[in-house]
């Protein structure tokens, strides 16, 4: 007798299983996947599923007015339980083969203007501990664009101040070596005599960047750090964030004729297309490279 199928939910436990330790995915994003394939399930209320039911199901979170991005990430956790399922043997279809996927409107970053980045880095104030920790975070975004979670995941000994480059760790626990500009230098270097002060013992690692209390700055805690200085540099709007500050170090990069392969390298893009989008955040600058490349431009 041949043994009998896992149900749907105890494949969806092994799905995440071999995310984690296979594909070693963070356990943000897995518990995120988790969720979207819980109400997944909810929906279909113990029935196998098939083509039918999953276009029901899409057509459902369309009528509940989600973003497209919020669908097609949705439908993406499915569409990867199913795969999962079919290689392993664990089901003899995929329901979603044949589905099309919504259309997802190009993302456009936001980009701070180059007056308004360096504002926005020079707005804390200096002669105070908080002012040097800020000072020293946001060069360090700008400089870097290192995504948040990569931010506060720096250690001590993943920077060399000397050779001014820091070892970053992104998604998927990728490691890259990001370059540092001379003002971040400087920053970093006003702020650790602080963090000496400041650091408690018994935390996990030996983190650059601190809160008040000498623990590790939270995410929450960049997101607070970013906003609170937009505002002393008198930038206007709650949409100023890491990751605009992230967007802007790109922009500007590619702007002042960074190429696209080293500006994927900086920000550990795992493709050359996601880093395309900043080619059409300034179509005057790229007129003024055609009009000095091409021979026929005249």
């Amino acid at each position: 007798m041949s043994p009998a199928q896992p149900t749907l939910l105890e494949g969806v436990d092994e799905y995440l299983l071999a995310l984690d330790v296979e594909r070693g995915l963070s356990a943000n994003t897995i518990q995120a996947y988790r969720r979207d394939l819980s109400q997944y399930l909810a929906y279909l209320e113990g029935a196998e599923p098939d083509q039918g039911s999953v276009e029901r199901y899409v057509t459902h979170l369309r009528s509940a007015n989600l973003a497209s991005s919020t669908v097609g990430r949705k439908l993406a956790a499915i569409r990867g339980l199913h795969r999962f399922l079919v290689v392993e043997g664990l089901r003899q279809s995929d329901p979603t083969l044949l589905l099309e996927s919504p259309r997802r409107p190009e993302p456009f970053p936001k980009a701070l203007t180059v007056d308004q980045a360096i504002a926005l880095v020079e707005a804390p104030d200096a002669s105070t501990l908080k002012g040097r920790r800020d000072s020293a975070l946001l060069e360090f975004l700008y400089a870097t664009g290192a995504r948040v979670s990569e931010a506060v995941g720096v250690d001590l000994s993943h920077l060399d101040l000397d050779d001014r480059v820091v070892l970053v760790t992104g998604k998927g626990a990728k490691q890259r070596l990001v370059p540092m500009g001379g003002k971040a230098v400087t920053a970093l270097s006003r702020w650790l005599p602080d963090r000496l002060s400041l650091i408690r013992r018994g935390q996990r690692g030996d983190p650059v960047f601190l809160n008040l209390r000498g623990r590790r700055l939270s995410r929450q805690g960049v997101f607070d750090v970013v906003r609170a200085n937009a505002r002393r540099a008198g930038i206007e709007g709650d949409e100023v964030s890491p990751h605009v500050l992230r967007h802007s170090a790109a922009t500007h990069m590619v702007e002042a004729g960074a190429d696209l392969r080293t500006v994927q390298e900086i920000l550990g893009h795992a493709t050359i297309s996601t880093t395309q989008i900043y080619t059409k955040v300034s179509p005057a600058h790229l007129v003024e490279i055609y009009v000095q490349a091409h021979p026929r431009s005249k």
